[in-house]
């Protein structure tokens, strides 16, 4: 009996649409995309802004320090007390929880502010031993000299278009002096990239015999903060930014590149005609063809293609064409356990139907498989850019924030083994990834003690 899963048509439909990963050169990519980066870094036309932070990695986190740490994003506003202990671990303490302004009806600037902090409040004592606020605050921001940000946007979540076009660190410290606490002097606005990065100067740890900052600037290596969740982004620190006159070779700065804005030109039509069907066409490709908000509607218009062609074929096919999306988790949840045949999408095969199942399993294996390749890309060029990684003393520690990376079924393997292919070709670097915990909180406290 012949089977009609034919891995070899599969890979040539994919082929023939431009989403197949092996029609990408990585090393031209890896250039490509190193071209963008110091575009962006001189102001020059680049699909990457390269944002400066005007925030310097500290070359280690003094311990028996205090701050406070807040975190803003999605539906939630967290603050705590964090603590530094004597090995440099951070410590959250007195944790709080409230729903993120504005996402239970419209608010005022003020509203907005005072609600902030009414949960900081309380974990600002009177002693005077919290010596800074970091604060994650990760929407769209143009980031002051100053380390404050001046709100551009929010996400729909958020209601409160007054705040826009305000200081948000400035907000927060008048709204503390209408609750009668004084704020410390040094609120740091950074952003969810920023303190992924951060945090791992906490979370990863260096070389024990290293002692002192290193050429980089930061003991025991470089560090890139990168996230590969609902969105993409990474962030390293710099030592040339020559559209704002920044040089220095001994306290770099950290650069959020937006990388989810890379424009790749390895990208089929089908890529296209999904990006029509989003929000914001044209725009931030990269994070379309890797992320976790696009991988299950991207793999979804793939999908219903072959489905058109004949290429996947399987009895309720037109039930499946009739879908309105595909949502990345239920994509994800049926990948991880294909042939238990269990929620919307294996409801859908009967049991006779593995060779179909199999075609399934097999194109999304190939989306994702290409996601990793452009995430990989990325990450090879900003390490190319830091020209880091020979010192084996000083590996390139790179700290991931994401569900994507974490749990997406086979992206992080895949990931990984194209950045060894990459950073090990011809002069082997040394390097270290790893996913870091509760980024967007400690992150922030260590923006508190920098410079």
């Amino acid at each position: 009996m012949s089977s009609s899963f034919k891995p070899g048509e599969l890979a040539d439909f994919a082929r023939y649409h431009g989403f197949h990963y092996d029609i990408i050169d990585p090393v031209q990519l890896v250039q490509e995309i190193r071209v963008d980066l110091e575009r962006g870094l001189r102001g020059q036309s680049s699909s990457l802004p390269m944002i400066p932070t005007y925030i310097s990695p500290i070359a280690r986190v003094p311990a028996g320090r205090t701050v406070l740490a807040l975190d803003a994003g999605g539906t939630n506003l967290r603050a705590a007390r964090v603590r530094f202990d004597e090995s440099g671990k951070a410590i959250a303490e007195g944790t709080r929880k409230a729903p993120m302004p504005g996402t239970k009806g419209q608010v005022t600037a003020d509203q907005f502010f005072d609600q902030i902090a009414e949960i900081a409040a309380p974990l600002l004592d009177k002693s005077g031993n919290i010596e800074g606020i970091g604060f994650c605050f990760s929407y769209p921001m143009e980031v002051t000299k100053e380390a404050d940000g001046i709100l551009l946007a929010f996400s729909k979540e958020v209601d409160a278009p007054a705040v826009i076009g305000k200081s948000i660190g400035q907000g927060l410290r008048d709204a503390l002096a209408r609750c009668k606490v004084k704020a410390p002097e040094k609120i740091i606005l950074l952003n969810d990239t920023v303190s992924t990065l951060l945090c791992g100067l906490v979370d990863i740890p260096v070389d024990g015999r290293r002692e002192g900052p290193d050429k980089y600037g930061i003991p025991g290596g470089p560090m890139i903060g990168f996230i590969l969740g609902t969105g993409f982004n990474t962030a390293y620190p710099e030592k040339s930014i020559p559209k704002i006159g920044f040089e220095s070779e001994t306290a770099p700065q950290i650069v959020v590149c937006e990388t989810g804005g890379f424009m790749p030109r390895y990208l089929g039509y089908l890529d296209k005609e999904y990006d029509n069907t989003t929000k914001n066409p044209g725009t931030y490709a990269q994070e379309k063809a890797s992320a976790g908000a696009y991988l299950g509607p991207l793999s979804f218009h793939i999908l219903k293609q072959a489905v058109r062609e004949g290429v996947l074929s399987f009895n309720r096919s037109d039930e499946f064409l009739a879908w309105p999306t595909l949502q990345t988790k239920d994509l994800n949840s049926f990948l991880r356990a294909p042939l238990a045949m269990e929620g919307p999408i294996g409801e859908l095969f009967g049991k006779d139907e593995r060779d179909a199942l199999a075609s399934f399993v097999y194109l999304c294996s190939i989306v994702t498989e290409r996601g990793a390749l452009l995430s990989a890309a990325i990450l090879a060029a900003t390490v190319e850019r830091m020209d880091a990684g020979y010192d084996p003393f000083a590996p390139i520690r790179i700290a991931v924030e994401g569900t994507t990376y974490v749990r997406y079924k086979g992206m992080r393997e895949a990931l990984e083994s194209y950045l060894h292919v990459m950073l090990n070709a011809g002069k082997p670097r040394s390097y270290v990834i790893s996913p870091v915990e509760q980024a967007s909180l400690f992150g922030a406290a260590v923006a508190a003690l920098t410079e």
